[in-house]
């Protein structure tokens, strides 16, 4: 799997608000911690099953980071052809593409306020991601400010992890996509990479 991270952490950048106020025709923040089967509330979720099941794996109760926000979207011709060239694949093993995020908070009070220690996190996940068997995937990870007002306000950052995948057709690059999905959630969730 491709594997790169970055930061967008200055003043100009967006800072993710939890929870957040709904605009209208805007979901509103789902704390999927406190209401698991709240999931049927996340329309992303209801119509990509993957995406159900990492949202409901990342949200449990060992699991080391809680969700923010989501989506998931078919590839335009763009983000199709800079995915195929990042991934240095011929234009009929890319025909297709399936790309989704998920915005996770690490629980950990100490980790979640700390930028050192979520880059030094990053560079872990970015190592360990690379060494997937998932030659049509690629994980793009992005540090940014965070306000959670959940329990009292704390200001520290977030992760945004970009999953996209490339097939023949769209059904192998939504199957790609899912396995480089689950990959990830597994990763994030897995002894090795805590203890790392």
């Amino acid at each position: 799997m491709l594997a790169d991270w970055s930061a967008e952490c200055s003043t100009d950048d967006v800072v993710l608000v939890v929870p957040w106020t709904p605009e209208p025709g805007m979901a509103a923040f789902v704390d999927l911690r406190q209401n698991p089967y709240d999931l049927d509330h996340i329309p992303e979720a209801e119509q990509n099953p993957p995406l159900l099941q990492a949202l409901r794996a990342l949200n449990a109760a060992r699991s080391p980071v809680f969700t923010a926000k989501c989506d998931a979207w078919p590839l335009a011709d763009d983000e199709l052809a800079s995915l195929q060239l990042h991934l240095d694949l011929a234009p009929e093993q890319a025909t297709h593409g399936f790309a989704s995020y998920i915005d996770i908070l690490w629980r950990e009070r100490a980790l979640f306020v700390s930028a050192p220690q979520q880059e030094q996190r990053l560079v872990r996940l970015t190592r360990f991601a690379a060494a997937i068997d998932a030659p049509y995937a690629a994980l793009e990870a992005i540090l940014r400010p965070a306000v959670v007002d959940l329990e009292g306000p704390q200001e520290g950052f977030a992760v945004t992890l970009y999953v996209k995948a490339v097939g023949t057709d769209a059904p192998h690059a939504y199957e790609n996509w899912s396995v480089a999905l689950v990959a990830m959630v597994t990763l994030l969730r897995s002894k090795d990479f805590a203890a790392s």
